[in-house]
């Protein structure tokens, strides 16, 4: 099985050709591939096949490293936008791709960067059911209470602003409640952010099924939507332990996300591992 690494501020996935693979992905053949010791080691898998549809280049699909599914990722997206272009998928700079949450559209900026139409994000949703027309919510984690902002961008975030103690924040600690609390039927991820100046912001993501990474592309949207919301400047400037991601939020909360990915290395998996995924279920 063929497969290529890329990573984006560090957040890294393996992407599979769907026509390169000997089986079915199922959850545990996932868990057994991104295992970090045993297998290959990534934040996951992006699954590329042909679009179901005329007019698309391609159909991606982005899995976790527990095996669950994601509707959508920042920097995976661009990692996989970048493969189809300079695999040969498309000569276009700008293109539409279909995802589980919808249809985007990127348009490729340079060698190593493009800029992603994420859509119109909203501060209502299914995955927040409970919630109000602002979005805006309590919530309890390990005995402490946090004021939050539901964001959906494709995926549910649950940004939180935390000041001057974002560095020191044990987000270990407070991100697996939060991922799942009762107020999240389809878990969340969890962006812990600082305000820094007119148009800039830091934050730290705990990301659904993966925990605590080094960038999130869909958790740097979901925590500049939440900054613009309470008056920062269009576009945002998001510092991330893995570098600086640049998120434009429109009047009507459209997103547009701009940042690199690059490949890390192309391999096949060895027999070996073959044999142990194919008697995985």
């Amino acid at each position: 099985m063929r497969f290529e690494k890329w990573q984006a501020l560090g957040n890294d996935y393996l992407i599979v050709e769907e026509r390169d693979l000997p089986f079915e992905l199922t959850p545990t053949r996932i868990q057994i591939i991104c295992a970090p010791h045993t297998g290959v080691g990534s934040d996951g898998i992006l699954l590329l096949s042909d679009a179901s549809e005329p007019g698309f280049v391609a159909r991606l699909r982005i899995f976790n490293p527990d095996g669950s599914e994601a509707e959508l990722s920042g920097n995976g997206a661009r990692e996989a936008i970048l493969y189809l272009r300079r695999n040969g998928w498309t000569d276009q700079d700008t293109f539409s791709i279909q995802t589980a949450a919808g249809d985007i559209t990127p348009r490729i900026t340079g060698e190593r960067t493009c800029t992603v139409d994420m859509g119109r994000a909203s501060v209502r949703s299914k995955d927040f059911p409970s919630g109000g027309e602002d979005g805006t919510g309590t919530i309890t984690s390990a005995g402490r209470e946090f004021e939050f902002q539901h964001v959906s961008v494709g995926n549910p975030q649950c940004a939180i602003e935390v000041g001057d103690e974002l560095e020191s924040l044990e987000v270990r600690r407070y991100g697996p409640e939060l991922e799942h609390s009762d107020l999240f039927p389809n878990r969340t991820n969890v962006s812990f952010w600082r305000r820094d100046g007119e148009n800039e912001i830091t934050a730290r993501i705990f990301e659904r099924g993966v925990g605590e990474t080094m960038s999130s592309g869909t958790g740097a949207s979901g925590a500049a939507v939440a900054a613009v919301l309470r008056g920062a400047s269009s576009p945002v400037t998001v510092h991330l332990d893995g570098g600086d991601l640049e998120v434009e939020v429109g009047e009507d909360l459209q997103v547009n996300l701009t940042g690199w990915a690059i490949p890390v290395y192309a391999g096949t998996l060895s027999d070996e591992l073959l044999e142990e995924l194919r008697e995985a279920q």
